[in-house]
């Protein structure tokens, strides 16, 4: 008896180690990712006082780049408000004023660099940022975004906490999240057929991008990997007959204006619908026409 307990705990102690090993490898190759220099040439993109540049840039800041959510940079742009993820990681949008000691103040090359392949200003990748949902912006709007927000009136006030913690480096790692971002990117070619705005399917898979960080690669929804109970989960938004399937355009367009389901129920705060409500006539039917061509899926397989 006494050998068969000793057994199942070198067994136990073998497991135990085995895990750590892991864990510890996987958290220090994300560390190693992060402060690695990555050589990416700055764009030869150049700021524009154009006011048509200037509307556009303004019109992406606040709806398709969802900037101006509490959860991502805010209202002001001055900072967001810190998204607490348990054991995976304390998140906080920066400061993208001029006042912004972190990520204010950034040229246009630098932030089209930034929006294409994750580098900071400093050469090193950005964490967590959702640059993939947004890489596919052509030149024109990463100018409008840039020239737009040089422009801004400056919020002088610190950056929040941005830490990613043990578990959020081994789900980055093994690709349940993405916060290690310019590693993501590098290892996804960027799309170069990106259609002009138009109210079609394929143009809505390129606005959708935003939506797989909560709702999952395949739209149908469930808990976000390692995300505390505290945290809303996302809701399947297929046209499977359980989630947007009964739905009418018009539906989905109350939706977006007022943060109210077909049912009447109100959307969780957490949904940024200040950003999903600025979206123009031609991004919402284009983001409803792919929502319904993709393929319907029960509730929960992310």
């Amino acid at each position: 008896m006494k050998r068969g307990w000793k057994i199942v705990g070198g067994v136990a102690a073998a497991l135990v180690v085995g895990v750590g090993g892991f864990v510890g490898w996987q958290a220090r190759a994300f560390d190693a990712s992060m402060e690695h220099p990555r050589a990416q040439p700055l764009p030869s993109l150049a700021r524009s006082s154009d006011e048509a540049v200037l509307a556009r840039g303004k019109h992406l800041v606040e709806s398709v780049g969802g900037c101006v959510s509490a959860g991502c940079h805010g209202a002001d742009l001055g900072g967001g408000e810190p998204i607490h993820m348990g054991p995976v990681a304390t998140l906080t949008g920066s400061n993208i004023t001029a006042g912004g000691k972190r990520a204010g103040g950034y040229t246009v090359p630098e932030l089209a660099r930034l929006l294409r392949y994750g580098i900071k200003r400093d050469g090193h990748g950005v964490a967590f940022m959702p640059v993939q949902d947004l890489s596919w912006l052509p030149d024109d709007d990463l100018v409008a975004i840039g020239s737009y927000l040089a422009t801004v009136p400056r919020v002088d006030k610190a950056d929040g906490e941005t830490r990613v913690k043990l578990l959020g480096k081994v789900l980055d790692r093994q690709g349940k999240l993405v916060l290690d971002v310019a590693r993501k990117l590098a290892e996804a070619p960027r799309a170069d057929d990106v259609p002009k705005p138009e109210p079609t399917a394929r143009y809505g898979a390129f606005v959708a991008r935003a939506c797989t960080g909560c709702h999952g690669e395949h739209l149908s929804g469930g808990r976000i990997p390692g995300a505390p109970s505290s945290l809303p989960i996302p809701a399947n938004i297929t046209p499977d007959p359980s989630a947007l399937g009964p739905w009418s355009f018009d539906d989905f367009q109350k939706l977006l204006a007022t943060g109210v389901k077909r049912d009447g129920k109100k959307l969780d705060p957490f949904m940024p619908i200040d950003a999903f409500s600025k979206l123009d006539d031609v991004e919402r039917r284009a983001l409803w026409e792919y929502l319904r061509a993709v393929p319907p899926r029960p509730f929960g397989g992310r």
